[in-house]
């Protein structure tokens, strides 16, 4: 017998049990989805459903930018400047129909990913590198 809300529940645990850095690369992974998404349906002419995508990957980018702890320095300025300008792509793309600012915006995310995803590695590996695990942290 197949469990419907098994995939929820392993989901469920992933996020709870996932260190700070991790859940910041699942909110990428999630806001990269949304976006793809959207293209998928603008082509399809689901204006609705690609809206709706569009504003789960703006609530992800604004839930990104309130994380930042603004005190670990420049980097947290800078992010915060791309999160407000990929936010603001992402409002004009889905009032203009933009295909190429959606395209763009997920380019900057897929790169912030990758960038990312080496912080995490490097902090969660028990490499010393530019990155310390204190810069990887939720404010909250």
């Amino acid at each position: 017998m197949a469990y419907p809300n098994a995939y929820g529940q392993y989901k469920q645990v992933q996020i709870s049990t996932a260190s700070p850095g991790k859940l910041i690369l699942m909110l990428y992974q999630g806001a990269i989805k949304a976006m793809k998404k959207a293209v998928e349906l603008m082509d399809k002419k689901d204006f609705g459903g690609k809206g709706d995508c569009l504003i789960q990957a703006q609530d992800i980018i604004m839930e990104l930018n309130l994380a930042l702890d603004m005190n670990a320095g420049e980097i947290a300025v800078s992010l915060r400047q791309l999160y407000i300008y990929i936010y603001r792509r992402l409002i004009d793309a889905n009032l203009e129909l933009n295909r190429a600012a959606i395209q763009e915006c997920i380019q900057l995310m897929a790169g912030l990913h990758d960038a990312w995803e080496v912080a995490v590695q490097k902090a969660e590996g028990g490499t010393q590198g530019d990155v310390s695990s204190a810069r990887l942290s939720f404010t909250g």
